[in-house]
């Protein structure tokens, strides 16, 4: 095994003081520094060869592994290793090559600036990445803290939090933490109006009104926060399908056949960084998907346009299918054969010659099939009576 020749230093607002000193001799020992503007400048006097951060991001990794050979310092802020550009070199050099030196992370640091115990809180980062990611986190009573990608997003977020009923949401923008610039912004989203410094992190204590849109990340979401045409997975019956389908972590959905998005997007808010791809051949369903996913808080769901099978043809190997329409004897075997070890399948079906593909497949694969009826209470006239939806004929099962 080769000897690490790589380090990856976490440094905050106050420089080379705040690093341990075997760390500070590491960087002053450097041929290359790589790191941005901010990172250089907080470890200034050194006679390093520099390098910014290349363009596209992406090409960071090659640039150093062109370096081997050389004492090479990655400078990063805070912690490497959380929300950070340690993790992304982590996976594409072998970690046994690198050493790895932590510093506060933003966290920390803000959360001790809240007084917030950090296990309480919910930590994302919307950094280079959609704002709108973090409105699927939006509860009430619950602790955000947030990395920024500049100053304009905690307007951003000010925005999403009173438009879902959270105005009075308490927010603190931090910044510059550990530094002799270090400041504090306080405020509620629904009045925000101040101008921050571009580096900052964002505390948020979500405070629901009476009437603020509730949205748990629990499968089930109501079907009148979904844009539709009317062919959707209602409520009932998506709760059961995404339990069956088991989100997990990082997981890949395929939803074949996925409308206006619903069970691809309750999917996606189930466990962190799940994906998911939607396939539907409507242009107009396809919109829907898209703005369904946008005002949800999973702006990366992925949509495709085709029909299936064909459509599936180089798409990743998922966790998980998803047949809510299309459903053919030749759209299984190709969602079968890509779905990987221990993945799940759920088909449902609302037409008798659909049910009939599911008996058959079940009588050929085992599995669970279930038989889901729903009645809604509705007025007639002036009283109340059951009104049933459409049963659907659901088959599950798990690939081994």
């Amino acid at each position: 095994m080769s000897d690490p020749w790589l380090h990856i230093v976490g440094i905050g607002e106050d420089g080379m003081d705040g690093l341990l000193p075997a760390t500070r001799a590491v960087v002053a020992a450097a041929e290359v520094i790589i790191g941005g503007e901010r990172h250089q400048t907080l470890a200034e006097n050194l006679t390093a060869e520099r390098l910014a951060w290349p363009h596209p991001f992406d090409a960071l990794t090659d640039t150093i592994k062109a370096l081997r050979g050389r004492r090479v310092v990655v400078l990063a802020t805070g912690d490497p290793l959380w929300y950070s550009v340690g993790a992304r070199i982590g996976r594409a050099i072998d970690p046994a090559q690198i050493v790895y030196h932590p510093q506060l992370s933003a966290f920390q640091l803000a959360a001790a600036r809240m007084g917030w115990s950090l296990p309480d809180v919910e930590t994302l980062t919307v950094h280079g990445r959609p704002v709108a990611q973090m409105i699927a986190f939006i509860q009430p009573d619950v602790r955000l803290l947030i990395l920024t990608t500049g100053a304009e997003t905690p307007g951003q977020i000010a925005r999403f939090l009173t438009e879902r009923g959270f105005g009075q949401s308490r927010m603190t923008v931090l910044a510059a933490m550990g530094g002799k610039d270090e400041a504090r912004f306080d405020g509620l989203a629904e009045l925000w109006d101040h101008v921050v410094p571009a580096f900052n992190t964002l505390a948020v204590e979500c405070i629901a009104a009476p009437d603020a849109a509730l949205v748990p990340r629990v499968p089930g979401l109501a079907d009148s926060l979904f844009q539709s045409d009317g062919t959707m997975t209602k409520q009932e019956i998506r709760a059961v399908t995404v339990a069956k389908l088991m989100p997990m972590r990082g997981a890949l959905l395929w939803d074949i056949g996925c409308g206006c998005g619903s069970v691809a997007i309750e999917w996606m808010r189930a466990a962190r960084y799940a994906r998911a791809v939607g396939v539907e051949p409507r242009a107009d369903r396809r919109a829907m998907a898209a703005a369904n996913a946008l005002a949800l808080g999973v702006p990366k769901l992925a949509l495709i346009d085709g029909m299936v099978p064909d459509a599936l043809a180089g798409l990743d190997a998922p966790d998980a299918i998803f047949i809510g329409g299309g459903l053919s004897r030749a759209t299984f075997d190709a969602a079968w054969d890509a779905l990987r070890p221990l993945g799940r399948l759920v088909a449902n079906a609302v037409t008798l010659e659909s049910e009939a593909e599911l008996i058959a497949l079940h009588k050929a694969y085992g599995g669970d099939l279930v038989k889901l009826s729903v009645h809604r209470a509705e007025p007639v006239g002036r009283l109340t009576g059951w009104r049933p939806m459409m049963p659907v004929t659901q088959w599950s099962l798990v690939k081994r």
